[in-house]
């Protein structure tokens, strides 16, 4: 696009997506020892290149969405999808299925969700991801997980599921879910994009972008100058360029089996350079005025998970990595 003024940072931008997909490789063929040279991808925590290979995504494609006797009606998928998505957190999910049994909308008590949540809480628990601000809906509970709770019982009296799965583009899904109070643009997206993994929706990543907070910030220390084009169009251009700027500064990026970045990954790769960029590039000023990243990378101790993606994307893994998930489970954990 004309006009736009990249900065030293959009090259970083590439290193970094070709760095964290290197890790992502080596991890899935059991490279042993340090996957990156990186001091800061050492230190600090980084989702995936590709975030439905994170292993949030992967805990709920795998588990929640298609996992074996879950029903594919779709308010089911709805319902466990969006409980699960709220919290974020695999912890709380498995904590909920101990106490109240396999999770299904037909006949679930929410009353017992919400005594499980309040007793998860009183010992200490966390029971919300990090990853996400998650404002508290406006429904009169003095806990935010009853009002989480109540706007997702609003949304299945609303009968959105049969809504959603009637819409003919994931921007519809979007729209629909943008109108519930306590979302807001950045979550409606998220979520469009985590129904779009179960088989209740068929889209394409590809048609549709919300560029969130981080997102915003990432791009305007990416570009001092984006030509008065919106975020939006700035991902598009982005995900369209890929293989001519990786080329061009001589990255070898091996591709999610094929799979190109998606828009939703390189508006995340966005918000990851935005962290990222605050330790390599500390000069460069965004958009949130934030000097550190918070999050340290810390090894998780838990054991790698087979790996899952929707079905329809018809990946096909190569023999050495299969062989590899063979020996350690899988890969597909991202750093944090």
């Amino acid at each position: 696009m004309q006009h736009m003024r990249p900065t030293k940072v959009f090259d970083t931008y590439w290193r970094f997506a070709a760095e964290r997909q290197a890790i992502f490789y080596r991890r899935l063929e059991g490279t042993p020892g340090f996957w990156t040279s990186d001091p800061i991808l050492q230190n600090y925590r980084f989702t995936n290149a590709y975030r439905a290979a994170d292993r949030v995504s992967q805990y709920l494609i795998r588990e929640v969405q298609y996992g074996a006797e879950r029903s594919q009606d779709c308010r089911e998928i709805f319902f466990r999808t969006l409980l699960f998505k709220i919290f974020n957190r695999i912890e709380t999910w498995e904590a909920l299925e101990r106490a109240v049994g396999s999770i299904v909308w037909e006949g679930i008590e929410i009353q017992k969700i919400s005594d499980t949540l309040d007793a998860l809480v009183s010992r200490g628990a966390r029971i919300y991801s990090p990853a996400y601000i998650m404002p508290s809906p406006p429904f009169g509970y003095s806990r935010k997980h009853a009002n989480h709770l109540a706007l997702l019982g609003l949304m299945m009296s609303d009968r959105l599921p049969h809504r959603i799965a009637q819409v003919n583009s994931l921007r519809a899904v979007y729209e629909i879910l943008a109108r519930y109070p306590g979302l807001g643009p950045f979550l409606a997206f998220q979520y469009a994009i985590d129904l779009n993994y179960s088989s209740m929706l068929i889209f394409d990543e590809s048609e549709f972008v919300v560029a969130g907070p981080g997102a915003l910030d990432g791009i305007a220390k990416c570009f001092s100058d984006f030509g008065g084009h919106s975020a939006e169009d700035v991902i598009n251009w982005t995900v369209d360029r890929q293989e001519v700027e990786f080329n061009r500064l001589g990255l070898k990026f091996e591709t999610l089996f094929s799979r190109r970045l998606q828009l939703i990954d390189c508006q995340n790769l966005f918000c990851e350079i935005s962290k990222y960029a605050r330790v390599a590039h500390p000069e460069v000023q965004g958009i949130a005025n934030r000097r550190k990243i918070k999050r340290s990378y810390v090894p998780d101790p838990r054991p790698l998970l087979p790996l899952a993606f929707p079905p329809r994307w018809q990946l096909e893994i190569p023999d050495r990595f299969a062989k590899s998930r063979e020996r350690q489970g899988s890969l597909f954990e991202s750093l944090h």
